[in-house]
Order: C-alpha cells, then sequence, then structure tokens
C-alpha cells in the first residue's frame, strides 16, 4: 500500500485528524478505512503530553507521521499518530475502522462476544477493538507510519458522506472541545455519533 508521507502529519493536529477520515490503515494483511478520530494536543489536559515529555511519551514529542500505540486501562493498546513538528506532543487517537481486508482474520482475533463470533460493525468500532482485530501491540510504538509494519495510506476514493465533528469520549478534561471527527451515517463509528457537520466550519 502506498502510505503517506511523514510531511502529512507536520500539520496542525485537528487538520490531520480531520484529513485522516477515510484513509486507510494496514497491518499484516487486515486493513479497513478509517472512521473516526480524536485530536490530542499538550496545550489540553486531556493529552498525554500535557505533563510534559515522560519517558512513557516521548514518542508523542518526536517526528511527525510515527505510532503512539500506549496502554489504555491496563486491557487495550491504543493506536495513534505523531502530528506537529518534532518537540511539540500532538497526535490522532485512530478510533474506529471500517473494515476492508481481512474480516475473518479480524473476527478470529476479536474473538467470541457473549458466545458468538463478531459482527461485521462490531470489528473495528472502537480504539481497543481495532487494534485487537489488526494485532497493533505496544512493542510498535514508534514505528514509522510510512515504513511499517503499520502503515496509514491516503483514501481510496472520495468519502461517501459529511465529516462529522463533536466533543471526544471518555474523558474528563477538556471534554468540551470539538476534537472528534467522524463519518456520517457509518456503522462502524462508535456511539454516540456526532451530529455537527465538520464541513460548515
Amino acid at each position: 500500500m502506498r502510505a503517506l508521507p511523514p510531511e502529512f502529519y507536520a500539520r496542525g493536529v485537528l487538520e490531520v485528524a480531520r484529513s485522516l477520515i477515510g484513509c486507510t490503515v494496514e497491518h499484516d494483511g487486515r486493513a479497513g478505512l478509517i472512521v473516526e478520530t480524536e485530536a490530542y494536543h499538550e496545550s489540553e489536559p486531556a493529552c498525554h503530553a500535557f505533563p510534559g515529555p515522560r519517558p512513557h511519551t516521548l514518542t508523542l514529542f518526536g517526528p511527525p507521521g510515527r505510532a503512539y500505540i500506549y496502554r489504555s486501562y491496563g486491557i487495550h493498546a491504543l493506536l495513534n499518530a505523531v502530528c506537529e513538528p518534532e518537540g511539540i506532543g500532538a497526535a490522532v487517537l485512530i478510533r474506529a475502522l471500517a473494515p476492508v481486508a481481512g474480516a475473518q482474520e479480524m473476527r478470529a482475533r476479536r474473538g467470541l462476544l457473549g458466545g458468538r463470533p463478531a459482527a461485521d460493525g462490531e470489528l473495528c468500532s472502537g480504539p481497543g477493538k481495532l487494534t485487537q482485530a489488526l494485532g497493533v501491540h505496544l512493542g510498535q510504538d514508534g514505528c514509522d507510519l510510512s515504513r511499517g509494519p503499520i502503515l496509514i495510506g491516503p483514501s481510496p476514493a472520495p468519502l461517501s458522506s459529511p465529516v462529522l465533528m463533536g466533543t471526544r469520549i471518555g474523558i474528563t478534561q477538556a471534554a468540551d472541545l470539538p476534537w472528534r471527527f467522524c463519518l456520517a451515517a457509518n456503522p462502524h463509528v462508535s456511539r454516540p455519533r456526532p451530529t455537527a457537520d465538520a464541513s460548515a466550519d
């Protein structure tokens, strides 16, 4: 897959978060279209970079276009794309994908949900689900998203619906910032779904 260059990420994190909607994430033969993202920046307290560089957050302050992968609640590895110039702590959380390749392998990796295989809409409809489905792990923190093993490529086609903007999910600080983006009416977006059209800004 042709990957996005590091220069794509060397922009404002909000611009990148919006631009990543419709792009493709690929790992180990499994792939999905990005249908939901959230932006995080060192200037606001919900971002891991807010306290300044720490041993476990150094990737956030590194070159743009690297993967920042951390463990959430001691369970899930979450995938982020580092943005803005080196030295600034900012990243885009990949929140949801629409599977386009390797759905059966994704289903096997996700395991049984309530005694049954995961439905297509459940495979990657959340940041922990998608890393489990793709096989992304903490050991890949810092990898170059233009070289792999995790790749992000450009959108293969024009977006089929508007991009919506809303507040981020699952945080208690800076929860009023409208820094979440998703593809309207897409069944793989996690709930609750935003309702404001980002193109109106």
